[in-house]
């Protein structure tokens, strides 16, 4: 015989699993459709699967990017295959997604529908107005997560962030050039296959990317200014790289001599005065240059041409160098009356 304590307590956890068991048969058991996972109360079951929904369960079997949604993976691998379903009935542009197709479709027909309120420019995307107002407000939302600089736009914060990165995993078919994004290839690429795609109205000059940068040149636009000395510029690109004659900054170095650069072109010039790399040739004669500016120069040996004219006797030259050592011998006496004119008006504006 149990004593009686042990006998009540035996009758009371039986009467418990009892009451518990009735409870649950007599609620509805809901499982989740997603992960199976059983509730006893549709309510809880609709507060998890609202939860699940909002997990990223869409995976890129390529990058391994994940997603909420499988349209929008389905969009992004695009960027992988090349894909470009959409196409411009004007230019036959074609686009990965319908909206950008659409968006497009403003560079056509020249509507503008969204207004700066504080300087009156028109835009045709209101996403753009949106990054436009933060040259006023001077808003970086997008601060980078290495070295804790900021951007306005998410496009400059993702450039930035190559300088960052060594990875390069777009490489060009033809030269075997390596670039970090899809899009930094494709235009480099149509150095290549002299693709020039986008068409400026003004003076019908065509361009392989930039087309609204050119434009600027029409319009005399500068909407990037320096807070520092207030110099205007055209690009953003051009007002960062002014900016570093401000703070001194040179985030550019060369792995072989430790040697630092303000720009990433200067460190890319330099680096071929390591490795002996001139990958510009003279179609004429075969010569080898370290930058194309340098093969421009040399051109001219070959044309006749001579577009550095003199502006005391109109004698013209086939490089800019020798027109400079021809004022200085020829024209030293009205060199040296120019240079004080320019002085005294530079001071009459300062003073």
């Amino acid at each position: 015989m149990f004593p009686k304590c042990w006998k009540k307590k035996y009758i009371y956890s039986k009467t418990i699993n009892k009451l518990s068991k009735s409870t649950l048969t007599s609620q509805k058991v809901c499982k989740c459709s997603v992960c199976g996972k059983i509730f006893s109360q549709n309510c809880h079951m609709t507060k998890h699967k609202c939860i699940q929904k909002s997990k990223k369960r869409h995976y890129c079997d390529i990058c391994g990017r994940t997603f909420s949604e499988s349209s929008t993976l389905t969009n992004h691998k695009r960027i992988h295959t090349g894909e470009k379903p959409y196409h411009c009935d004007i230019c036959s542009r074609t686009f990965t997604q319908y909206g950008h197709l659409s968006r497009h479709k403003y560079t056509h027909s020249g509507e503008k529908p969204y207004n700066c309120d504080i300087c009156g420019k028109s835009f045709s995307q209101s996403d753009k107005l949106a990054i436009h107002k933060r040259i006023h407000t001077g808003e970086k939302p997008y601060q980078c997560g290495i070295c804790a600089k900021t951007f306005s736009r998410s496009s400059d914060l993702n450039r930035h962030k190559d300088i960052h990165t060594i990875e390069k995993p777009y490489h060009c078919d033809v030269c075997g050039k390596t670039f970090s994004r899809r899009s930094n290839m494709t235009n480099h690429q149509r150095t290549h296959t002299g693709v020039k795609p986008y068409y400026c109205e003004i003076c019908g000059k065509t361009f392989s990317s930039k087309l609204s940068t050119h434009k600027r040149i029409h319009t005399g636009e500068k909407p990037y200014h320096c807070d520092i000395c207030g110099k205007k510029f055209s690009q953003n690109g051009h007002l960062t790289q002014h900016l570093r004659v401000h703070t001194g900054e040179k985030p550019y170095h060369c792995d072989i001599c430790g040697k630092t650069f303000s720009q990433s072109s200067h460190l890319t010039l330099h680096v071929r005065g390591h490795t002996g790399e001139k990958p510009y040739s003279c179609d004429i004669c075969g010569k080898t240059f370290y930058d194309n500016q340098s093969l421009t120069r040399h051109i001219p040996v070959h044309t006749g041409e001579k577009p550095y004219h003199c502006d005391i006797c109109d004698k013209t030259f086939s490089k800019k160098k020798i027109l400079t050592n021809h004022k200085q011998k020829a024209h030293k006496k009205q060199t040296i009356k120019q240079e004080n004119k320019l002085e005294e008006f530079v001071q009459i504006i300062t003073s």
